[in-house]
């Protein structure tokens, strides 16, 4: 990771990213809590998260957008509108309000996905192709490590003084970013000219990733993974109210414990690029969530680190992977369509089992539904190894190339993926997919 360290430009968009990845980790396990303490309902919590996700089927029409601009005003305008998007909340007071918090939430998931979708795009142009997994994983490592402090810092600064100080630090956290990236110096790449009409440059990203073998295989499983872990947004609220017996800011104690499995997650993630490729990374950080889930079954503190410490090495695995995978895939004038429409594939399943969730908790025992998850999830991680030869690794552990650090690098030249023996032989697949 320091080799990708080392570059000016790439240094300069992590420290942006790092100012929206605090607000971030601060900001949206604390609304939950919020929307908690002002009704004492689990699912009216859990549907909080759902409330980012459920926009994202908007993705293909969001990347479609993104794509018709150049990388990096686009990406400091978004950041501009999210900091704006988040004022509502300050008129924020008793029950009646709540409205209000879900409203802001489906606006952040709306401006999540576009912020996805550019940055994706963002860090192909600055970072060579041999150094995008130690970029992802970077991120992902800080990420996750943000975790550690994040949630905890959020819950507390809402019970010592409330929501608006949330607000507040999530807004001074993108317009941060902004001024950053804004400094970033790059050669954006023009918008492409008049090609085809404009529904089928909206469907283009979904064609790619349903022709690509690699990518379907990699979405199909992993929005087979996500459908089953959306569950647990709102399980975990039952968890620690039922199983454990504590109030629900003691989410944000387990969700720290998480962030170091994180930080563990991503300072692996790379190493396991290079030894087992995109989709064996993919298919290890699937597979992790299942003994994670079944652990949860039983309401032990102990057992509950152990398995939150599992889930969080898990998440930037599967995010490196997938992110890899993309932009090493994808020609870098489809890319932003192809990384919104992958969240789309994945986060509509995935908005739609959070959504089952808030239901199924006041009907079901939690315990049932955490077990199911974790057979789930070991079904999807087997799916996506069985799979792992169509991304196999580089034949030599060649090390990263050295590009020198005096000046912004030109946008990297989309380069196709070389066909494979065993892309040949793959059936297609009939369904796939999943992007704080």
């Amino acid at each position: 990771m320091r080799t990708v360290l080392r570059r000016p430009d790439f240094r300069l968009l992590f420290g942006g990213l790092l100012a929206s990845m605090a607000a971030e980790s601060i900001l949206l396990l604390a609304l939950a809590i919020w929307v908690k303490d002002l009704t004492g309902s689990d699912g009216l919590a859990g549907a909080t998260i759902f409330a980012v996700i459920a926009p994202m089927t908007l993705a293909p029409l969001v990347g479609w957008l993104v794509d018709r601009y150049p990388r990096r005003p686009f990406f400091v305008t978004a950041n501009l509108v999210t900091a704006a998007l988040l004022t509502p909340l300050f008129a924020v007071r008793d029950r009646t309000d709540v409205w209000i918090i879900y409203a802001v939430a489906a606006l952040y998931g709306l401006s999540y996905i576009t912020l996805s979708a550019v940055l994706s795009g963002l860090i192909r142009q600055i970072v060579p192709l041999d150094l995008l997994a130690e970029a992802n994983g970077v991120l992902q490592t800080v990420r996750q490590g943000l975790r550690l402090i994040g949630p905890l810092a959020g819950a507390g600064l809402y019970a010592a003084v409330g929501g608006w100080m949330l607000a507040a630090i999530g807004m001074v956290g993108f317009l941060s970013a902004a001024a950053v990236v804004g400094a970033l110096r790059t050669t954006d790449a023009r918008p492409p000219g008049p090609g085809l009409r404009w529904p089928a440059e909206v469907g283009a990203g979904l064609r790619h990733l349903a022709g690509e073998p690699a990518l379907r295989r990699a979405l199909l499983g992993y929005g087979l993974g996500s459908l089953a872990m959306g569950f647990t947004e709102s399980l975990i609220f039952a968890y620690v109210d039922r199983g454990l017996g504590r109030d629900a800011a003691f989410v944000g104690v387990l969700v720290t414990v998480q962030g170091i499995g994180g930080l563990i997650g991503g300072l692996l993630s790379p190493a396991v690029v290079r030894r087992a490729g995109e989709v064996g990374t993919l298919a290890a950080g699937v597979a992790f969530f299942g003994p994670a889930s079944l652990a949860l079954a039983y309401p032990s503190l102990w057992l509950g680190f152990v398995a939150v410490l599992l889930a969080g090495v898990s998440l930037p695995l599967t995010m490196v992977g997938l992110h890899t995978l993309i932009q090493r895939r994808t020609p870098a004038g489809l890319l932003g369509r192809v990384a919104a429409a992958s969240e789309a594939v994945v986060s509509g399943p995935q908005a739609l089992s959070i959504g089952a969730g808030a239901l199924l908790v006041g009907v079901l025992d939690y315990r049932v539904l955490f077990g199911l998850i974790g057979v789930a999830t070991l079904l999807a991680g087997g799916y996506l190894w069985h799979g792992r030869a169509l991304s196999r690794p580089p034949a030599g552990a060649a090390p990263a190339r050295r590009i020198p650090a005096t000046r912004p690098s030109a946008p990297a030249a989309p380069v196709p993926a070389p066909r494979r023996p065993a892309d040949d032989g793959v059936v297609a697949a009939t369904r796939r997919r999943h992007g704080r």
